[in-house]
């Protein structure tokens, strides 16, 4: 399979082939959202906790006595049923990761490749490389490409410059090739791959 390369200034660069075994999958709804859930649940901090019982400072003392008062039985004011007691099964800190099989990671990202392409909506630059890290020049050179939401994918070293005026524009990721994800291919709208990341990207899969 062949696209046409363009370079930043949206002239013809050639054509480049793409693999069919990367590209050319019939992209699966349900790999996707197994690698996804599995990168969000990895990326949740999981820091959330509320106090229970043995955590609230409040006395120990037994609220009343066992008999004779005519209402309910009742030892300690720290109960969940108490205004000012523990939550009862709240939240705790913990890990909310989930292992999922490297087989599936991997094919989950050429299936998100797959998919991007079949949408027509994979570019693929020459090089990605600013003369100058200013943001209104490059964001000027992104509106003549109509790109106003994507993903750039560089080679193994990002060009500085690029970066550096890319960074500050909405909407606009970048990324080496190696930070490569389902999921931020999958929440922009454009995939923009360097000549040097469809090169990575088919040796890694080779």
């Amino acid at each position: 399979m062949e696209l046409n390369v363009k370079t930043l200034e949206g002239k013809d660069a050639g054509k480049v082939s793409l693999s069919d075994a990367i590209f050319g999958l019939e992209p699966r709804e349900d790999i996707l959202a197994r690698v996804i859930r599995w990168q969000l649940a990895k990326k949740q901090q999981g820091t959330h906790q509320a106090k229970g019982r043995a955590d609230v400072a409040r006395t120990g003392a037994k609220m009343y006595k066992q008999k004779g008062t005519g209402r309910a039985r009742h030892h300690s004011a720290r109960a969940p049923q108490f205004r000012g007691g523990g939550k009862a099964h709240g939240p705790v800190t913990r890990s909310h990761e989930h292992d999922l099989p490297k087989k599936v990671r991997a094919l989950g990202l050429r299936h998100a490749l797959s998919a991007k392409l079949k949408s027509e909506d994979v570019i693929v630059i020459d090089s990605l490389i600013a003369a100058d890290a200013k943001t209104k020049a490059l964001a000027s050179t992104f509106e003549t490409l109509g790109l106003t939401n994507a993903l750039f994918i560089g080679g193994a070293e990002l060009d500085n410059n690029f970066k550096l005026a890319a960074q500050n524009i909405p909407n606009i990721d970048v990324l080496p090739v190696q930070g490569i994800n389902v999921y931020d291919i999958l929440r922009r709208g454009k995939l923009v791959l360097s000549k040097a990341a469809v090169e990575a990207l088919e040796e890694r899969f080779k």
